[in-house]
């Protein structure tokens, strides 16, 4: 039976409000109760120490990670999951921009992508499509992929481009072991679609490769 002590987060949540719980009690509401060997407190800790106390990181631990902490079972470890996902994406909601805005620097293409991809434990490729004014026509995924890479094939990336009428684009994929460092690949990648656009008259303007808070873009650097 759960003991005064472990109920106490959701007294002061109902008394003081959700913002006056710290992650640990935030976590020991989510979860509910813990084991007999295990207590509820003990187990939200076990779960925050397992991402060294970030948030961020708890976030993309999967479910059957999460199970692994003492007195946390699959069902507590899916619960647990979906609460850290309806949260990332009202984070993806605020900072959504609008439908018709414009692209004029590499800052105002990864603030489109940075919720969107920092906190993933996999690669996503995507293509920004831009009108000649740089006007945002579309937004399209090309390839999910593991922990070490996704394909990108320039073929499918003009495919896309030239159906939609596009003027130019934008890549950008992100790295989950949060290196911004481009890759060999990368930089192989980078040549044959910048190449390629210009045979087809519709250019790579820039490429982005996204981590948690930063970013590294080929046109800033010069390598475009």
């Amino acid at each position: 039976m759960m003991g005064k002590k472990e109920g106490m987060p959701r007294e002061k949540l109902v008394l003081e409000g959700v913002q006056s719980l710290s992650d640990e009690e935030l976590v020991m509401v989510l979860i509910g109760s813990g084991t007999r060997l295990h207590p509820v407190r003990s187990a939200a800790r076990a779960l925050l120490d397992m991402a060294g106390r970030d948030l961020a990181k708890l976030s993309v631990i999967p479910p059957e990670g999460l199970a692994h902490a003492p007195g946390i079972g699959m069902a507590k470890a899916m619960q647990l999951s979906a609460a850290l996902e309806l949260g990332r994406r009202r984070q993806r909601l605020e900072h959504a921009p609008s439908a018709a805005s414009f692209i004029r620097s590499s800052r105002d293409a990864y603030d489109r992508f940075s919720v969107r991809l920092s906190d993933l434990g996999h690669e996503e490729f995507w293509l920004v499509l831009l009108r000649r004014s740089n006007e945002v026509l579309a937004e399209v995924m090309i390839s999910k992929g593991g922990l070490t890479g996704t394909v990108a094939d320039p073929k499918i990336i003009f495919s896309k481009a030239l159906a939609m009428r596009a003027a130019g684009l934008i890549a950008v994929h992100n790295h989950p072991s949060g290196n911004i460092r481009p890759s060999r690949a990368d930089r192989e990648l980078t040549k044959n679609l910048h190449w390629a656009g210009k045979m087809l008259d519709c250019p790579l303007l820039d490429h982005l490769i996204v981590s948690r808070n930063r970013y590294f873009s080929f046109a800033d650097e010069g390598e475009l």
